[in-house]
């Protein structure tokens, strides 16, 4: 009887067990003595277990034999029908984690004084070459890669090679595909291959940065590359790229540019996604728009922001002078990491060349999908732990970056962020990592996620504090929620523990992390509806004047908060889009950073940087121990619409012994009773005063209507 070896199919789901499959309709499937064939040699196989299926019976067998993973094998039954052994579930098991676990430093491209060093970790191949194409006469050619140990493939080329484009050919299962390195540090446009190119002669001056002693330090502003300078005011050249972000002399009455930001006194620049994304032709950036959570090549800067993206070295010249640049004016570098899902796993790299390991998978054997893109990565497998470790410090190491914050960081496991951690502590302190600690359905357990419930866990990491959000503002989800900015005095409580840093601020008190360098504190980000959109809509009945103020008694309370404060790129001017609650792939005119309105909003944004300021200029504003907190932080009593707390004996922290700060969301004047003494004011609503201070207040003080006051005494 003829037979269609399609129909027979076998599978290596363990170390030691062989699953086949046998249709109904051969024999109606029934088996009785399976062999294993490799060379000519045959072994007989130990049936463990049979399970009749709907078209097929299953069965199970366990092999004495260690059964070696990149060689080819052929399973027999009686009848002598064979099927290929294909590599089937050992690929997410433990045993096959620990057996080709590569802790070596060297994947990817390594140039030598010799030759250019090539290595590839495909454990389940039987054969990977090299595909060299010379970009100057497209001639390709061909390269044997060895198979050494753990499965990593090696190969080399001679230094004439820099240059080339490259991919790699791996046939696993007899299937061979076409795939880009995972860990290739340069591309071509688009990202259709790697290219070979010598990181040295890239090598930037080192610049001596601005010191962070703690993390409650750091004053964080997110903004995207493109959106930045893409607005015809912007007085940029080179709109929306690299190059564009760091143009000196962009004055234009006002500052605008780089020189803006160190103007208005943040400490870091978050720079939404720089590593190459999908979702933006290279060769035609400003047909399409898109944030950059679409990631192809995790160690590629994106080339739509380059002024060359069919250049592989001028788009990393370009980001690495864009870093430079801002270092050379006192600021610091955060990069937006996406390692919790790849934009389309069939097309990935990592699903080509190793097929089913990277990626979750249910209980089913598919692909799992809490990030609701379709695939999450598996961060508890050691190599794909690995390549994001590699990864991180990749960008720590050579692009000279201070900081990550972590998309969809609920996804990724403990182990792996606490990994990151100790390696980036080891290399620089003072780095800053924090995430999106949202629970997400992915199939790990709750104690293994990186959650904002388990941030105990995960200590030095901090995370996006959602109580602060929708406590302040009401719910980011629901436009006409109403927070405590908004007019909303329901939730008093629930303000006073997250401006308390989310910690137990009084022994015994809720909290929701141990520390306040856990609490990154925020109201808007590039994430939903600006604030300025959400307050049009649920504060609509007020007038604009208002709503302006209550935006920035929402970015006060950020910056006067105990934690981290964040701000969204415009949050200071009111920025709107128009309405858009998801402006992902919405054009520049939804996205774009309105530097017209910077010009005509230029006292407010002076009135924040003064209230950044005040932040800076003492470090009880600051304090970084829950200790510290409850030690000198009370709350004050006052009526519902107002939320006042003091800091008392605090001089050993900056030049005030005491400080009183108060924030009044009521559209009418409210009063607060001060301790004994003359208290200096620093910030009046919408006065903010200098030294030396012009005006004293004792006994009782006005609390100005949606508006903040602040106090001190030496």
């Amino acid at each position: 009887m003829a037979y269609d070896n399609q129909k027979f199919e076998a599978y290596l789901d363990k170390m030691d067990m062989v699953t086949v499959l046998v249709p109904k309709s051969y024999y109606d499937g029934e088996v009785n003595s399976l062999c294993l064939m490799r060379d000519g040699q045959s072994l007989s196989l130990k049936l463990k277990d049979r399970k009749v299926l709907h078209e097929a019976i299953k069965y199970e067998c366990y092999c004495q034999i260690k059964i070696e993973i990149g060689e080819e094998y052929q399973v027999v039954e009686e009848r002598g029908a064979k099927a290929d052994l294909k590599i089937g579930a050992v690929i997410r098991t433990p045993e096959f984690d620990d057996a080709f676990f590569y802790n070596e430093s060297d994947l990817g491209v390594v140039f030598t004084k010799q030759h250019i060093q090539l290595k590839l970790w495909a454990p389940t191949a039987t054969d990977v070459k090299v595909k060299l194409i010379n970009p100057k006469t497209l001639n390709k050619e061909y390269i044997g890669m060895a198979r050494m140990k753990k499965g990593v493939w090696t190969a080399i080329c001679g230094l004439e090679k820099e240059g080339h484009h490259y991919s790699y050919e791996v046939t696993v299962n007899g299937v061979t595909r076409e795939a880009v390195d995972p860990y290739a540090i340069a591309a071509s446009a688009n990202s259709e291959y790697g290219v070979l190119v010598n990181l040295h002669k890239t090598k930037q001056p080192p610049v001596k940065k601005a010191p962070l002693q703690k993390p409650t330090d750091a004053i964080i502003y997110e903004v995207h590359i493109r959106d930045f300078t893409i607005h015809p005011s912007s007085n940029v050249s080179n709109k929306g790229t690299y190059a564009g972000f760091t143009e000196s002399s962009t004055e234009s009455g006002v500052t605008t540019g780089l020189a803006y930001l160190k103007e208005l006194g943040i400490t870091h620049l978050e720079l939404l996604p720089v590593n190459d994304f999908d979702g933006v032709d290279e060769l035609k950036p400003l047909d399409t728009y898109n944030w950059g959570y679409n990631p192809l090549l995790f160690n590629v800067p994106e080339g739509s922001y380059s002024l060359e993206p069919t250049n592989p070295i001028a788009r990393i010249l370009e980001l690495k002078q864009l870093i430079r640049a801002v270092h050379e004016n006192d600021l610091r570098v955060i990069l937006d990491v996406v390692y919790n899902h790849v934009y389309v796993r069939e097309d990935s790299s990592f699903e080509k060349i190793v097929p089913g390991y990277y990626f979750r998978h249910d209980q089913f054997g598919m692909p799992s999908n809490g990030t609701g893109v379709g695939n999450d990565f598996a961060s508890e497998r050691k190599m794909a732990r690995k390549f994001i470790v590699d990864s991180v410090l990749f960008w720590v190491k050579e692009y000279d970056v201070d900081g990550f914050r972590f998309d969809l960081m609920g996804i990724l496991d403990i182990e792996t962020m606490n990994t990151i951690r100790q390696k980036l502590f080891e290399y620089d302190s003072s780095i800053l990592l924090f995430g999106e600690g949202w629970d997400l359905n992915t199939p790990l357990s709750s104690e293994q996620k990186a959650t904002i419930y388990n941030s105990d866990k995960v200590p030095h990491i901090g995370f996006f504090n959602d109580r602060f959000r929708d406590f302040i503002k009401g719910s980011t989800f629901n436009i006409y929620d109403k927070g405590f900015i908004c007019g909303n005095t329901h939730r008093v409580d629930e303000v006073k523990q997250v401006m308390a840093g989310s910690v137990s601020y009084q022994k015994g008190e809720k909290y929701l992390f141990v520390q306040p360098t856990s609490s990154i504190n925020y109201v808007e980000s590039h994430d939903n509806h600006t604030l300025w959109d959400k307050l049009s809509k649920c504060n609509s009945h007020e007038e604009k004047q208002i709503l302006q103020k209550r935006q920035k008694l929402a970015s006060a309370m950020v910056l006067l908060a105990q934690g981290i404060p964040f701000l969204h790129a415009g949050q200071e001017f009111y920025r709107t889009k128009q309405g858009v609650e998801n402006s992902y792939r919405s054009p520049d005119s939804i996205n774009q950073f309105d530097w017209e309105q910077r010009k005509i909003y230029n006292k407010d944004i002076k009135w924040l940087q003064a209230v950044i300021q005040l932040r800076k200029a003492h470090g009880a504003f600051r304090f970084h121990t829950t200790e510290r907190i409850r030690k000198h932080m009370k709350f004050l009593e006052s009526v519902p619409e107002i939320v006042a707390y003091a800091l008392a004996n605090v001089e050993k922290y900056g030049p005030w012994k005491d400080i009183i700060v108060a924030f009044n969301q009521d559209t009418s004047t409210h009063y607060i009773n001060l301790p004994q003494g003359s208290w200096n004011v620093v910030i009046d609503g919408e006065s903010a005063y200098q030294y030396p201070f012009p005006k004293a207040l004792s006994g009782e003080a006005a609390v100005p209507a949606v508006g903040v006051l602040a106090l001190f005494k030496t």
